[in-house]
Formats: structure tokens, sequence, C-alpha cells
């Protein structure tokens, strides 16, 4: 049964930090790039950062200097490491494995609010 579990989330205030983690189950991870997304209320989901089987990495611009994404293959999970978080960060963060020629799989979320 696959599983993917993000968990790291909470009530922050600008400038500070928060680590994301996404544990996954049920396929083999490090054949998977897997990647955070998040949506904010009244908006589109949106891709925040990747990470290949390789380690390859990529950004969104919004968050590219600030957030790093990681992943440990032996634990079967993804980090996002977010600094200098503002208040347009705040959003539901989802964790994403994709594979070509598998469907994709898809965690619950976890709230990310920065504020004051």
């Amino acid at each position: 049964q696959v599983q993917v579990v993000e968990s790291g989330g909470g009530l922050v205030q600008p400038g500070g930090s928060l680590r994301l983690s996404c544990a996954a189950s049920g396929f083999t991870f490090s054949r998977y790039t897997m990647s955070w997304y998040r949506q904010a209320p009244g908006k589109e989901r949106e891709l925040v950062a990747a990470i290949s089987s390789g380690g390859t990495t990529n950004y969104s611009d919004s968050v590219k200097g600030r957030f790093t994404i990681s992943r440990d293959n032996d634990k079967n999970t993804v980090y996002l490491q977010m600094n200098s978080l503002n208040p347009e960060d705040t959003a539901m963060y989802y964790c994403k494995a994709y594979l070509t020629w598998r469907p994709d799989y898809w965690g619950q979320g976890t709230q990310v609010t920065v504020s004051s």
C-alpha cells in the first residue's frame, strides 16, 4: 500500500525557518522524482521544488535561495528546508512522487502559516 505522509508544518514568524518531511512507502522511492507543491487559499497549486532520482534539484523563482530540497533514500524521505519565510509562503504544502508511466502519488499536505 502506497503512503506519502508530510509533516513539519506549523506557525512561524516572518524570517523564521521550518523543515518539512515527507515519508514514503509502498513504492521504490529511490527511482522517483520527489517534489514539493503548495497551494494557498484561492490560488492554484504550484511547484515549489523537485529532486530527481539522481539528485538534480530545481526550484521555483519565488523560493530559490531560501528553500532547499533534499532526499534520503535509505529513509525513503524527502525534506524541504525553508528559511527566511515570509507571509507569502503561507500555504498547504504537498509532497508528490513522480515516475514516468506510473501514477503520481500525493500526500495529504501539511499547513505552513507565516505570521507575526
